[in-house]
């Protein structure tokens, strides 16, 4: 009983969250979407695609359920994984990464949290594991990509929230008095001597 409680509720949250990271390229232009936000080039399309590609690798290769079409490489020199290149449009990543859903949703539901796994990137003996460990840590490399995103988004545009119906509530008026609040404080301690 708890076991399907359990796997119900990662996998609803794992939903959430997927939904929560791809609102964050709702409304930005192609150049907003791709451009590098960070001294390391995180950038939100980025973000999108390499964390399908985890998806993908941790319920597929994981289980014996490779993705039905071909991956991009990862963890190169080059981060191929977590950006866009000129040619890759948004669609195709976002339908990759949909698709990717329906894949891993399918691995989730067919089979058992106790079910095998091997993640041959993982050194020994971690490397052996269970549908219930893949799962949590998918689950937190998709919430930790989406607070990149949130504050990616939060610097581009202002946008914050998890989902469009959260970002209505924002008033700017005390959102700019809980800044300059901030600021102030930050001012304050720093001129304070020890």
């Amino acid at each position: 009983m708890i076991d399907e409680f359990a796997k119900d509720n990662l996998h609803k949250r794992l939903r959430r969250d997927r939904e929560a990271l791809l609102w964050k390229l709702d409304g930005l232009s192609e150049y907003d979407a791709r451009r590098p936000l960070t001294a390391t080039g995180t950038n939100l399309l980025g973000l999108v695609k390499h964390v399908a590609t985890v998806e993908a690798r941790y319920f597929g290769e994981v289980f014996g359920r490779p993705s039905p079409e071909p991956l991009c490489r990862w963890q190169d020199s080059d981060d191929s994984d977590q950006w866009a290149a000129e040619d890759e449009t948004r669609d195709r990543i976002i339908g990759f990464y949909r698709r990717t859903w329906e894949h891993s949703d399918a691995t989730i539901d067919e089979l058992a949290l106790d079910a095998s796994g091997h993640v041959p990137w993982w050194p020994e003996p971690y490397s052996d594991t269970n549908l219930f460990a893949i799962l949590v840590h998918v689950l937190g490399e998709t919430n930790r990509h989406a607070g990149h995103a949130d504050i990616l988004r939060e610097g581009v545009d202002g946008r914050t929230g998890t989902r469009p119906e959260h970002e209505m509530r924002i008033d700017e008026e005390a959102r700019a008095a809980h800044f300059a609040k901030i600021e102030q404080a930050a001012r304050a301690a720093a001129s304070t001597k020890v």
